[in-house]
């Protein structure tokens, strides 16, 4: 079965629970959902599909110092979530059919859960012992170099949030076995939205800069002018989007972009 799921195509078709779902929710109940994706295939495969999403939804800021590449600072390190995601897929009991690996986003946390709750003999010293209901599927990630010393990756999680300023990861291990990363930012406040803005929008500010100067740009011709790629700039261009401070007017291939009415750039 760890085979099946680890080099087959399609191991759902067999192990229909055998996948992993991301689910952004409104505010911090689940309520309202935003964005459900539900990614099968081998689980290397949605290992990556996990950590794309999450990359798409996390808050990033960027460091730049001289002429050096830029560095970037997520609000949650991403080591953590590598941490989780691939302890789930490994130690998840895939003979409870009634669940599915889960990576929830609220406006406040992160919650990754998997079916199962700690083996007796981890739950008496956690966090220093390891087993894995999947020798097979672990070891397979342990030659990938995605997992490092057994019985490691709680104290790396702790240690990688304490980096950040961040509080512990929470785990609770009652049936499912879940680790709650707690957000620096929550995204409904809009005086933390201001500080997370104030750390991205050195490089925003010079969209809005050009947008104020040559209203109707599309994100090709900003690219162009600003010197950097694409994906950096769609990334810039929807951040200000959801921030309320430009908008997209026209048809796709022919529109562009512009300041909101009520947009005033000092």
């Amino acid at each position: 079965n760890g085979a099946a799921m680890f080099f087959g195509k399609q191991p759902e078709r067999k192990f229909p629970h055998a996948v992993t779902r991301c689910v952004l929710f409104k505010g911090t109940t689940k309520v309202y959902i935003i964005d459900d994706k539900t990614f099968g295939g081998p689980l290397y495969q949605q290992y990556l599909q996990a950590m794309a999403w999450l990359e798409s939804k996390l808050q990033v800021a960027y460091k730049i110092e001289g002429a050096g590449p830029r560095e970037e600072i997520w609000e949650i390190p991403l080591t953590v979530f590598k941490e989780a995601i691939i302890n789930a897929l490994s130690h998840r009991d895939y003979y409870e059919q009634g669940a599915t690996i889960t990576i929830e986003m609220f406006d406040d946390r992160v919650e990754v859960s998997n079916p199962g709750g700690l083996l007796p003999i981890v739950a008496k010293d956690f966090g220093h012992k390891s087993m894995t209901r999947n020798p097979l599927i672990f070891g397979l990630f342990t030659r990938m170099h995605l997992v490092e010393r057994v019985a490691s990756g709680i104290p790396r999680m702790q240690e990688a949030m304490k980096e950040a300023n961040l509080p512990e990861p929470e785990f609770h291990t009652d049936g499912m076995f879940t680790v709650v990363f707690k957000r620096k930012y929550s995204v409904t406040s809009d005086t933390v939205n201001d500080t997370v803005n104030d750390t991205v929008n050195e490089k925003e500010q010079e969209v809005l800069n050009l947008l104020r100067q040559q209203p109707g740009l599309n994100a090709t011709e900003i690219a162009q002018k600003l010197g950097k790629s694409i994906p950096t700039i769609k990334r810039y261009l929807s951040s200000l989007s959801k921030s309320d401070l430009i908008e997209f007017r026209g048809a796709p291939k022919t529109g562009g972009y512009f300041l909101k009415n009520n947009v005033v750039i000092k």
